[in-house]
């Protein structure tokens, strides 16, 4: 352990000796997480198949109507769920939005169609993250329902002409001259309905001739699913998560090379002299380096905590856990991409070219929910999507613990098979 640990420590004072080195690999992320942070804070461009939740607490005809309506919908992903899971997913980001019809939906938006009842009350719950999803999933479910309540008002299937006739007959609040022209409508309405009552282009025309405006029979409580005191979306806190990730990397890799340039001068040949084992050397420079990212890290978010309003609005262990996990990780990273580069030359281009994808596929340049569906799945593979995912949850998310545990046992399940394949394939001689 003596020597494991003077290994370390000569790694740290090493790396930290270069001034200008350590001073860039800090800057570099800061100003483009700064630059990323600001062109994405407008939003994203609106996904196919947008996942979105329905909970239908009326459980009326004309509720299940609307309810499939939406499902038929080709640009939404509806799935039923319990109102409080749907809240609960959209919360974590498994789903953009959620719908809630509340109890009495059917009947009171058929009477709300023309003013002669309260509207009822549409919960509307989104990611923050997504806006562009707001407009797409309230103008689809403003569609649906307008479609679905007015054909039932005016098929005649159902008595909703006659209640609300009696209904505005008997309102001494409205206008006399309104009144009298509702009044006219739904007499107009009821001789076309008796005389074509099966008549499909009845449904849903206007037979009083424009003489009353219809309005939209509900309205929507919309809510930013997110934690905190101000819950909100802080793409500053995704942009330095993955500006974060990839210099972190791209310093990984350095260090490895480093290692091979040592070889090349034979510094290594006088270490295996001592009596040190290969895991011993090589396990030392996986955890100065994981120490090193560790502490970058640290400074990184200390900066954007204190100049981009970025918060830990979930766990903190669990934010810890994430970049702890993310360090190891990163050793791991570069002793691979060091033991199949076999030389300094040759490392430097499998390295560019192995980070540049990962940080791609992780979601560091762009966040990975405007990645096409197929996509999504395939970064899966990238331990840089559970790096990034991980920090999300434990920022602006504001998770509990609970979801730091996938990223981190995804990205330690990398770190040990990154680190097998280093030390089976690294060589000892150039």
């Amino acid at each position: 352990m003596n020597a494991f640990s003077a290994l370390v420590r000569k790694d740290l004072v090493l790396y930290f000796s270069n001034r200008r080195s350590v001073i860039v690999s800090i800057v570099a992320p800061i100003l483009i997480a700064a630059f990323f942070g600001s062109l994405f804070g407008g939003g994203d461009s609106a996904p196919a198949h947008v996942p979105v939740g329905i909970a239908d607490l009326d459980d009326s005809p004309l509720s299940r109507q609307v309810v499939a309506a939406m499902k038929a919908d080709p640009s939404l992903a509806i799935t039923e769920l319990p109102d409080a899971t749907a809240a609960a997913q959209v919360k974590a980001g498994t789903l953009r939005a959620s719908i809630t019809l509340p109890k009495g939906f059917g009947a009171q938006s058929s009477q709300a169609l023309f003013g002669a009842s309260t509207k009822p009350r549409i919960d509307l719950r989104y990611d923050p993250s997504q806006s562009m999803v707001l407009p797409l999933v309230r103008g689809l479910l403003a569609q649906h329902a307008m479609q679905v309540v007015t054909q039932a008002v005016f098929s005649g299937s159902t008595p909703v002409i006659a209640d609300m006739r009696e209904h505005v007959a008997a309102d001494s609040t409205m206008p006399p001259e309104r009144r009298h022209q509702l009044l006219a409508m739904f007499d107009d309405i009821a001789k076309v309905q008796q005389a074509r009552p099966t008549d499909p282009a009845a449904s849903g025309s206007n037979p009083g001739g424009g003489r009353a405006t219809l309005s939209m029979p509900f309205a929507t409580n919309e809510t930013q699913m997110s934690s905190g005191t101000e819950p909100r979306y802080n793409s500053y806190a995704h942009a330095f998560a993955g500006m974060g990730v990839q210099f972190i990397l791209f310093m990984g890799v350095d260090m490895a090379i480093g290692l091979l340039m040592s070889r090349r001068l034979g510094l290594w040949t006088r270490l295996r002299a001592a009596p040190l084992s290969r895991s011993t050397l090589l396990g030392s420079r996986i955890a100065s380096t994981a120490a090193i990212a560790l502490i970058i890290f640290a400074i990184i978010y200390a900066v954007a905590m204190a100049a981009f309003g970025v918060r830990i609005e979930g766990s903190v262990p669990g934010f810890l856990a994430v970049l702890a996990a993310f360090a190891l990780l990163t050793a791991s990273f570069g002793l691979l991409i060091a033991a199949l580069g076999r030389t300094p030359e040759a490392t430097r281009g499998l390295a560019i070219l192995a980070t540049l994808l990962l940080v791609m596929l992780g979601g560091a340049w762009v966040p990975a929910f405007i990645f096409p569906a197929w996509l999504q799945k395939v970064s899966l593979v990238a331990p840089t999507r559970w790096a990034i995912d991980g920090l999300d949850a434990m920022t602006w998310r504001g998770q509990p613990f609970e979801a730091a545990l996938l990223p981190v046992a995804a990205m330690l399940g990398f770190t040990a098979l990154f680190s097998i394949l280093a030390v089976w394939r690294f060589e000892w001689e150039e």
